[in-house]
């Protein structure tokens, strides 16, 4: 099997007054990847845990704080920083409202995002007849936009989103000069087009079509992500006696297939959302409502294990799949990557 990336991450939130703009409080968000080698697992099946236990450390004196007692600087950009410092790992995220955020990447690179929603109607013209898409319909779309950090990026990125929101909030995209096929990557790169003059520290345009399914487009490469959920039983059979997670129990697991190619230049998309889904159905039968360790070929049943398992049975029948996440819980899981790995976790 090709070289690859393998990233545990784990999740928390604290609540914390800041004074940036005035004396507010906010319900923040992080989340940390980091590969093995910079963690301390009990066993392996751990990792994610033993990354959680850090993150918890990290994030006990901020806790229901004023972050100026705490830190230096308070601002998203200064905090994500200051986090980053402390939690080992590859790459960090923050979430300080619901719609805005800051990142830190395995490169040292920081970046602000902000999330803003559309609601629009549309179709696409060149599937096949019978497609469900095909067919007049509307989504409440999800913008997020990363750039990269530099002093008033934040007023500047949300400047040059607002014509956008006027011209598609409560559109028809069919109807607008160049969106005659808005597919979600045809939508993202007609969207970089028009916000990289005035911002030209944007680093990406993440189109979210449903709760399931997006694109990112970076002004040069095209990635999708296809959700899907499965409910299945699990032991660690490599945990001590003492764990508990060597006994019989078991998760909603969340699994992310990430894909990346080229652009087809008559439907618009690189893969169709709905290929991923039944391409992959195979693989998901044979998880969902299953005992996970009792699953022929894999050695364990922890998540790092499990990756590999889905992705020798995947990739084969989606050769544009490049990565996988798993999580068996909203703050626990791992991710899998190879080819283009400098290109995520974000």
């Amino acid at each position: 099997m090709s070289e690859h990336s393998l990233l545990y991450t784990a999740a928390d939130g604290f609540e914390a007054a800041r004074r940036v703009g005035g004396l507010h409080g906010h319900s923040f968000a992080v989340r940390a990847w980091a590969a093995a080698d910079r963690l301390a697992p009990a066993f392996p099946g751990d990792e994610a845990a033993a990354l959680g236990v850090r993150l918890a450390e990290v994030l006990g004196p901020l806790r229901h704080s004023l972050l100026e007692d705490r830190v230096e600087g308070s601002a998203d950009i200064e905090l994500v920083a200051w986090l980053a410092a402390r939690v080992p790992g590859t790459a960090l995220s923050l979430r300080s409202a619901p719609d805005r955020g800051a990142a830190a990447g395995a490169r040292g690179e920081r970046l602000l995002w902000q999330c803003f929603r559309i609601e629009a109607a549309h179709r696409l013209p060149h599937v096949p007849a019978g497609h469900q898409c095909g067919r007049m319909h509307g989504h409440g779309f999800e913008v997020v936009l990363h750039a990269r950090w530099a002093p008033g990026v934040g007023e500047r990125l949300a400047a040059a989103w607002a014509p956008l929101q006027a011209r598609l909030h409560l559109s028809c995209l069919n109807d607008l000069a160049g969106l005659e096929n808005p597919t979600s990557e045809v939508l993202a790169a007609w969207l970089w087009a028009r916000l990289i003059e005035p911002l030209p520290e944007l680093a990406t345009v993440s189109v979210h079509e449903t709760a399931t399914a997006g694109c990112r487009y970076d002004g040069s490469h095209y990635r999708i992500w296809k959700d899907t959920h499965f409910e299945s039983a699990v032991r660690l059979q490599r945990a001590p006696p003492s764990d508990a997670r060597r006994l019989l129990h078991g998760h909603s697991y969340r699994l992310r297939l990430h894909l990346e190619a080229p652009l087809d230049a008559v439907m618009g998309w690189t893969v169709d959302y709905g290929d991923v889904k039944a391409c992959f159905a195979p693989v998901y039968a044979r998880l969902d409502h299953h005992a996970l360790h009792e699953l022929n070929g894999l050695e364990d049943a922890d998540a790092a294990s499990l990756l590999h398992w889905i992705r020798a049975r995947t990739e084969p029948a989606l050769p544009a799949l490049d990565a996988i996440e798993l999580h068996e819980s909203p703050t626990r899981g791992a991710q899998l990557a190879w080819r283009h790995v400098s290109r995520l976790p974000f």
